[in-house]
């Protein structure tokens, strides 16, 4: 199955695989912290013993996610020192500090207030453990927050630069990593995800036990939470997708146009694509169904601005690696006579283009004699496979209208006090839980699978961030990680059921 695969193919599997696994954990985790805040909240507000039982039974099974999310999660971390050793010296400078700040995050402030809000409800006031409570989602979100500020840097590097004594891209402005404008639309439509799954996720319980007639009072309260919080949650990650879009348009030319099929450059404002079946050899569309001006409007905002399509975009990258190449070249010579002012110009006239440059790494060591047909292929290598992340992208939108308009009739019912007459939507709550996640999942392989061929999204080739490793010993650490993490997610799932199954009285003698 795997003979035909390279080693950095090899890696990019196995890290692609562990940030998956880690990621069914993640945006539970987000959504049911703030959902926990906001019913402590109605708890000390109200004073009504339900709303304990109810914040303790959904924070138990946050707990259990939890802690299958920090185990999954923490070997990530090594596998930047471990598979992608050249990108962890490279850019260390820069994604280094990113990841130490999230690790203090989670392994620190989020550990030491999950341990207080699950051993402090006797030792603490009603509203220190309400404050706790809050700390912890605010924590979860911000640990959150570091993340994906250090995964928008790799798609959109700012605030950095590339060091010629050293070799290495270094720290220039930390205030502009911050505020990347990737990194804000990133992590509000990100956690935004994670809150309707959480929603979602309480939803489908409560509707279990209303079918069951069991625990009535508990599910309808909690279902009254998390339909309004995931109306509020699904709105906001619609309008932050689009956002998302925007950014794109502005820094991933080349992942926008493959998303949309976009072959060659449209008149301002392009189409939108609904539907259609590319034909990525040919370089054309059969079927096509458009809603005319959309994706210009939505990606540009404006009516006059072209979005370039990919042929035009491969044409660009041609010129791009020539001047990537006389970058690299004066680079060499810049290590050989640091005083060389011709180098030194040559170099920082061609700087910005250097890791275009470096993708012809992959079919030379010698970029001195470089033909046109070499540096075409590396042009080519800038395109990625256009129809998983076209499909992709629809199953992700397709999805979030849907949930969209779940929770719509959820507000309805809740409005009107019927959740309990509406047998059909009990059922479909269950039904329709996989789908947040078959969302996230699909967004993020757009995301990760669109920035190919970049590790560092202009900067760094994918093939050039790998370590040295053998396919040996990528096939031996990738079966031991799928075993082990398949094990601990069978391990989730049954504690989960178990607990759930139990229900939320197991919290009733301790109120009394």
């Amino acid at each position: 199955m795997f003979e035909s695969l390279t080693a950095i193919q090899l890696a990019r599997l196995q890290f692609g695989i562990t940030a998956m696994y880690h990621f069914l954990f993640v945006p539970l985790t987000l959504g049911l912290s703030l959902i926990l805040a906001i019913m402590e909240s109605v708890y000390v507000m109200t004073q009504k013993p339900i709303w304990k039982q109810m914040t303790q039974f959904w924070g138990l099974l946050f707990g259990i996610n939890f802690a299958m999310g920090v185990a999954t999660g923490i070997t990530l971390e090594f596998q930047f020192g471990t598979n992608w050793a050249y990108y962890s010296h490279y850019v260390g400078d820069i994604f280094g500090s990113l990841l130490a700040i999230e690790g203090l995050m989670a392994f620190f402030l989020e550990a030491t207030l999950i341990g207080l809000f699950f051993f402090g409800w006797k030792k603490l006031s009603k509203q220190a453990h309400l404050l706790v409570t809050w700390g912890l989602a605010i924590a979860t979100n911000f640990s959150a927050l570091w993340i994906l500020i250090a995964n928008a840097w790799m798609q959109y590097p700012v605030g950095s630069t590339f060091n010629v004594d050293t070799l290495r891209m270094e720290l220039t402005d930390f205030y502009e990593v911050f505020f990347n404008p990737v990194a804000q639309s990133k992590f509000v439509h990100t956690v935004s995800a994670g809150y309707v799954t959480g929603a979602v996720f309480v939803m489908a319980v409560s509707s279990w036990y209303l079918l069951k007639k069991r625990h009535v009072e508990f599910a309808k309260r909690s279902m009254t939470v998390a339909v309004s919080f995931g109306l509020a949650s699904a709105l906001s990650v619609i309008v932050l997708g689009d956002e998302s879009g925007y950014t794109a348009s502005q820094n991933q030319k080349m992942k926008l146009a493959a998303m949309e099929a976009m072959w060659h450059t449209e008149k301002a404002p392009a189409d939108l694509l609904l539907f259609a079946i590319p034909d990525q050899e040919k370089r054309e569309n059969r079927f096509e169904v458009k809603i005319p001006y959309l994706l210009g409007i939505i990606a540009t905002r404006s009516f006059s601005m072209e979005i370039p399509g990919i042929t035009e975009l491969e044409a660009l990258a041609v010129s791009r690696i020539k001047n990537g190449q006389k970058a690299y070249l004066a680079l060499q010579e810049l290590r050989k006579n640091r005083k060389d002012h011709a180098a030194f110009e040559q170099f920082e006239k061609h700087k910005n283009d250097l890791g275009y440059g470096l993708l012809l790494k992959k079919y030379t060591s010698d970029l001195h004699h470089v033909d046109e047909v070499t540096i075409k292929k590396a042009a080519h290598d800038t395109v990625p496979n256009v129809i998983p992340l076209f499909i992709l992208f629809r199953v992700m939108v397709a999805c979030g209208f849907i949930l969209l308009a779940y929770f719509l009739v959820g507000f309805w019912c809740s409005v009107k006090r019927r959740f309990t007459q509406k047998r059909w939507y009990l059922r479909s709550s269950i039904i329709i839980l996989p789908m947040p996640w078959i969302a996230i999942m699909s967004g993020w392989m757009v995301s990760e699978y669109g920035r190919q061929p970049w590790a560092i999204e202009g900067v760094l080739p994918t093939f050039m961030a790998a370590s040295n490793l053998d396919k040996s010993s990528l096939l031996i650490s990738l079966s031991v990680f799928v075993i082990f993490y398949s094990i601990l997610l069978v391990f989730d799932l049954v504690l989960l059921k178990k607990y759930i199954k139990v229900g939320p009285d197991i919290f009733l003698e301790k109120e009394v």
